[in-house]
């Protein structure tokens, strides 16, 4: 962001609290203002907002002490460099880049790590789920079967993920087309889940579904285009809504009971006219936002929220940090990372 940029930060007075009685911080993208942020708290309960540089940053991944972070042309770990128990700074996480795949721009969106500590993820542009290679830009591991054949086209908008018993099972897709760019004229009703094992869609008939994630054997997602969170019924396939959320909503993470969810404003584009979401926003007199949502589960309720004003105004994916406090990262943009030496044991 340029130095005069403005970013305003708001937050239900409980938020602290909560990260604090669930032991976990918050790490979430904005590829639109290049942003990766980390969210903790001060040992006195204020918020901590840390924040690095990374171009078009969109999927992200929390898996041990590591995370995966997807950005413009290449895929990214960040390793945590901090012994257990140790803290610099006042930080007790210090995620450092240790390790690019570099991809060429394939629209990474969702991406995850199998129990073979496999990284896959969603390549957008070549419709198709993927892996990472040592000498190749990606290796297709699944793609949905209209598809005829992989082309950079983008054709059908695929881009949710979610593992099952540590493994990919789920994708979601804005509509089935088989042509570029054909997924905008099915925004409003031609989303789908579709089970990787079978090939067969498990719910149709979503508005740009996206985020899909497994917890206690039930399948989470967001309809964003009706501004939806809610779960998949999958023996009867449809989508039950459990609560209405006032932004575009991409990025879900589930922390217990609650779900942690990214809202973004809506871009002045025909992708984003004539949504549910715009009319359901019209009428409880709402302005989509742009932040973080903490909704209960059981009730639906929206128990504690974040807001971004100014600079950032799109969000696309959120991760939980179990056990972590206060998170920071080094980027890539000051000579910091040259004087951060660690040593690893013989």
């Amino acid at each position: 962001m340029p130095s005069d940029a403005r970013l305003e930060i708001l937050s239900s007075r409980g938020l602290p609290g909560w990260l604090a009685d669930h032991d976990t911080s918050l790490a979430f993208t904005t590829y639109q203002a290049g942003k990766l942020f980390l969210l903790g708290r001060h040992p006195d309960h204020r918020l901590s907002l840390f924040e690095r540089s990374f171009s078009r940053c969109m999927g992200l991944c929390a898996h041990h002490d590591s995370l995966w972070l997807s950005t413009l042309f290449q895929v990214w770990r960040l390793e945590n460099a901090l012994p257990a128990g140790h803290v610099q700074d006042g930080h007790d996480r210090l995620y450092i880049p240790r390790v690019a795949h570099t991809t060429g721009d394939l629209d990474v969106h969702d991406l995850a790590v199998t129990r073979d500590n496999q990284v896959v993820f969603v390549n957008t542009l070549f419709s198709c789920v993927a892996t990472l290679s040592e000498r190749a830009s990606f290796v297709p591991l699944w793609r949905p079967p209209f598809i005829s054949r992989l082309a950079a086209e983008d054709r059908c908008h695929l881009n949710g993920l979610a593992l099952e018993h540590g493994a990919p099972a789920f994708a979601t897709l804005v509509g089935r087309s088989d042509v570029a760019d054909g997924w905008r004229d099915h925004r409003r009703s031609g989303g789908c889940v579709y089970d990787l094992r079978t090939s067969e869609p498990v719910c149709e008939g979503l508005s740009m579904p996206h985020s899909p994630r497994l917890h206690d054997g039930r399948l989470w997602l967001l309809e964003a285009g009706s501004g939806q969170l809610g779960w998949v019924d999958r023996e009867r396939g449809r989508f039950e809504r459990v609560a209405f959320l006032p932004g575009y909503a991409r990025g879900l993470c589930i922390v217990g009971d609650h779900a942690v969810v990214g809202l973004s404003k809506l871009r002045r584009s025909r992708t984003f006219a004539d949504l549910e979401l715009g009319e359901q926003l019209s009428a409880r007199g709402a302005e989509p936002r742009c932040g973080l949502m903490v909704i209960d589960l059981r009730s639906g309720d929206a128990v504690h929220w974040l807001r971004l004003d100014g600079v950032v105004e799109e969000l696309y994916d959120v991760a939980a940090l179990p056990g972590v406090q206060r998170p920071m990262a080094l980027g890539l943009q000051s000579d910091e990372i040259q004087r951060t030496i660690t040593i690893g044991e013989p």
